[in-house]
């Protein structure tokens, strides 16, 4: 594969009829899934590396289910708009990001409050650990469609070790409280 500097775009043309709902839904969830971003009615894009044409043709697949189908061109990685669409691709993935920290900031002040009112309780802890758990499914989800290394999952990364340390100093004063 050539570098990600040149990389090539897959722009996908999507039309599937709007009943029943499902199948429309179903291929919008696969493009998503993929990390592809909308840049028109019923036009997507997405680099062109093997994780999103996998994800394409899933999606293809999908709309062809639901008596649609999927249009896949391909780009050149030196297209006037190539330029454009990888803006459009990285700002994405930074509202992504942004979402999530956002989310972990939420988490940290929702045991900080737990802590202050005292609330140590094993149902709790278990509550927090599965808060915890879709935070890191998220973060895998976000990462797998960053493949330009957005600068913002730095910071995702920080404040997903920051919920992790709270969690961990959570669960000392629960099993602190339960053992006492």
């Amino acid at each position: 594969m050539t570098s990600l500097e040149q990389v090539s775009w897959l722009v996908m043309l999507v039309q599937v009829p709007s009943e029943p709902s499902r199948h429309r839904v179903a291929v919008w969830r696969e493009l998503r899934r993929f990390g592809a971003v909308p840049i028109g009615q019923g036009a997507w894009t997405a680099p062109d590396v093997p994780a999103c044409r996998e994800g394409a043709g899933k999606a293809k697949e999908l709309a062809r289910a639901g008596s649609g189908e999927l249009l896949l061109l391909t780009t050149g990685p030196t297209d006037d708009d190539a330029a454009r669409l990888r803006e459009l691709f990285t700002a994405a993935r930074a509202d992504e990001w942004a979402e999530f920290t956002a989310d972990c900031g939420k988490f940290t002040d929702e045991i900080a409050k737990e802590i202050a009112k005292q609330k140590f309780t094993l149902a709790e802890l278990e509550e927090e650990e599965q808060s915890l758990d879709r935070l890191r499914r998220w973060f895998r989800a976000i990462r797998s469609k960053d493949v330009f290394g957005s600068p913002e999952a730095a910071s995702a990364d920080q404040s997903l070790a920051g919920c992790v340390e709270a969690l961990d100093g959570f669960a000392a004063l629960v099993y602190g409280e339960v053992h006492s």
